[in-house]
C-alpha cells in the first residue's frame, strides 16, 4: 500500500489489524535551528520501521539527532472522516519517544476507526536549550522542541487524509511530558487551528521557565562544557554526546540536574501557558485534564528507602525535591494523621508528594477553564496497576496502556480480564472524546464537565462513579502554600 505525502510517496505495511508507516520524516533541522519541512524523495519511502529518538540520557535505543520522525497507524487509506489522534511522548522534555510499546497505535485505531500518530522532536539541549539571552543567532533555542511539534501538526494537517484521515478532527493527547507540551501549545500562537481537541494526562504546563532563570540554565550547561559565551558557535559542532553529558550539571534553580523545557521567549511563547488564565486562544478546543491518584508511587516506590517507613522516619522522605513546595513536613504528616487515620506511614508518602507536587498543575488547569467558561472533562485514575516490586496502585503512567487501549504491551501495569475491562472503559472514552469532544459513552456513568461549584471529576476505577471534589481535603490543605511550576 503506497500513499502520497507532500515530500514523496510512502510504502505502508501491516501492524496487527491496521496499516502502519513509521518512521516517516516530517521536517529537518540544523542544530539549534528552527525546523523546515522534510526534503522530497523520488521513490517510494519504506516506512517498516520506527525513525531515530532524540539524543538524550538513558536507554532509549536508536537515537540520533535526524529525529523528526513520526508514525501513522491507519484501519484504511480510503477517503473518509476518521478522526485522527496525535500522541505525544512523556519523558519531561528530555527523555522518550514515540516508539513505546505501551504506546503503538494499531490497537486503537483498529478500535475505533481512527488514524493513530505518534511523534518524535528534539529534547533537552537540543530542543530547549535557553541560549537567546546569551548570544545572537540562537533565537529560538529555547522552544525548538515544540516548534518541531508544530511542524508535524502541520505535516498532519497536509497529509493525514492520504492515510484516511479527517485533519479537520485531531485531537492531541500526552501523558506527563506530553501533556505538558500539549498545554504549552495551547497557549501558542503557532499552533493556533492545527488540533480540535487536547487531552492531557498527568502533564500540565501552569507557567514556563522565565527568560531569566532560564539563562542561568544555558549558562550553567554552557560552562559544564567548557565554553565562555564568545565561544558559544562551538555547540553547533561539538560531538552531541558531550551537549547531553553537560546537561547533567546542577540546575541553578531547581537543583538536581538541569531543567530544560519551553521558555517565555517572546517569540514563540509569548504568555504562560495556563497563567494568569487560561489561553484565549485555545477556550472553543474541548479538553480533558486527568491524574493518577499515587502518581509519585512511580517515582519512589521502588526505593527501599521509601518502604517500612514510620511517624518517626516520614518527614525525613517528604522533602522539599520530593514535595516541590515550602511546608513543613511535620506538619502535613500531623494533618494526615488527624484526618486520614487509615493510611500508613508509606500511604502517607505517597499521597502527600503526589498531592503536593504532581496535582497541583491539573487542579489550577481544572480551575482556569471552568473560570474562562470552557470547563474541562476531569478523571482520576484509581484503579491500581502493579510494580514489579509487587506495591499496587494507580501510578504515573499507569493510564497509558489502559486509555490506549495496550494493557497486554511491555510496561503495562495493568493486564489480564480486569485491565482489559478498564481499557475498553477508557480507550471508548477517548474515542468518543475524539469524535466529537465529548467523552461520554455507554461503558460509563455520565461524566459532566468540572466547574467551580461542585469540581465534578469521573473516578475511573472497577466501578467507576462520578464524584464533587475527590480528595477536596488534601487539594484545600495543600492549597493554602503557593505553587511554583517546577522549572520556572
Amino acid at each position: 500500500m503506497i500513499v502520497p505525502t507532500t515530500s514523496g510517496r510512502v510504502r505502508l505495511f501491516a501492524d496487527g489489524l491496521v496499516a502502519a508507516a513509521k518512521g516517516v520524516p516530517y521536517g529537518r533541522a540544523g542544530r539549534f535551528a528552527r525546523p523546515q519541512r522534510s526534503a522530497s524523495w523520488s521513490e517510494p519511502y519504506a516506512a517498516d520501521a520506527y525513525g531515530p529518538a532524540s539524543p538524550q540520557r538513558g536507554s532509549e535505543p536508536n537515537q540520533a539527532e535526524d529525529c523528526l520522525r513520526l508514525n501513522v497507524w491507519t484501519p484504511d487509506t480510503r477517503p473518509g472522516r476518521r478522526p485522527v489522534i496525535v500522541y505525544i511522548h512523556g519523558g519531561a522534555y528530555s527523555t522518550g519517544s514515540g516508539s513505546s510499546p505501551l504506546t503503538n497505535g494499531a490497537r486503537l485505531a483498529a478500535r475505533g476507526g481512527v488514524v493513530v500518530v505518534t511523534v518524535n522532536h528534539r529534547l533537552g539541549p537540543l530542543g530547549y536549550a535557553p541560549l537567546a539571552r546569551i548570544a545572537p543567532g540562537f533565537e529560538d533555542s529555547g522552544n525548538l522542541g515544540q516548534l518541531d511539534l508544530v511542524l508535524a501538526l502541520e505535516w498532519v494537517r497536509d497529509n493525514i487524509a492520504a492515510f484516511g484521515g479527517d485533519p479537520g478532527c485531531v485531537t492531541l493527547v500526552g501523558q506527563s511530558g506530553g501533556g505538558a507540551k500539549i498545554a504549552t501549545l495551547m497557549a501558542m500562537p503557532a499552533a493556533a487551528g492545527l488540533f480540535h481537541r487536547a487531552v492531557t494526562m498527568s502533564g500540565q504546563q501552569v507557567t514556563a521557565s522565565g527568560p531569566l532563570n532560564a539563562t542561568r540554565r544555558g549558562q550553567v550547561w554552557l560552562e559544564a562544557l567548557g565554553l565562555t559565551p564568545d565561544r558559544i558557535e562551538e555547540v553547533r559542532t561539538l560531538p552531541v554526546e558531550r551537549l547531553i553529558e553537560a546537561a547533567g550539571a546542577t540546575d541553578p534553580i531547581l537543583g538536581g540536574s538541569l531543567y530544560f523545557g519551553p521558555v517565555l521567549d517572546g517569540r514563540s511563547l509569548t504568555r504562560h501557558p495556563f497563567w494568569p488564565d487560561a489561553p484565549a486562544q485555545s477556550a472553543s478546543i474541548p479538553m480533558m485534564i486527568g491524574n493518577c491518584r499515587e502518581e509519585t508511587l512511580a517515582f519512589l516506590g521502588d526505593d527501599p528507602a521509601n518502604a517500612g517507613l514510620t511517624w518517626e522516619s516520614l518527614p525525613a522522605r517528604l522533602t522539599p525535591s520530593q514535595m516541590r513546595i515550602d511546608v513543613a513536613p511535620e506538619e502535613v504528616v500531623a494533618w494526615y494523621r488527624a484526618e486520614h487515620p487509615e493510611l500508613s506511614p508509606d500511604d502517607v508518602l505517597i499521597r502527600a508528594t503526589t498531592a503536593a507536587r504532581s496535582w497541583r498543575a491539573a487542579v489550577i488547569e481544572a480551575e482556569a477553564r471552568a473560570a474562562q467558561g470552557a470547563p474541562a472533562y476531569v478523571y482520576q485514575l484509581d484503579f491500581p496497576s502493579r510494580r514489579s516490586n509487587g506495591r499496587t496502585g494507580a501510578w504515573h503512567t499507569s493510564d497509558i496502556p489502559l486509555m490506549l487501549d495496550n494493557v497486554e504491551a511491555e510496561g503495562s501495569g495493568a493486564s489480564g480480564p480486569e485491565g482489559q475491562a478498564m481499557a475498553d472503559r477508557m480507550a471508548d472514552a477517548l474515542l468518543a472524546f475524539a469524535r466529537t469532544g465529548d467523552p461520554n459513552h455507554p461503558g460509563l456513568p455520565r461524566w459532566t464537565p468540572y466547574s467551580l461549584e461542585r469540581r465534578e471529576t469521573m473516578v475511573l476505577d472497577r466501578a467507576s462513579r462520578m464524584e464533587n471534589d475527590p480528595r477536596g481535603d488534601e487539594r484545600r490543605f495543600f492549597g493554602r502554600i503557593p505553587y511554583v511550576q517546577p522549572g520556572t
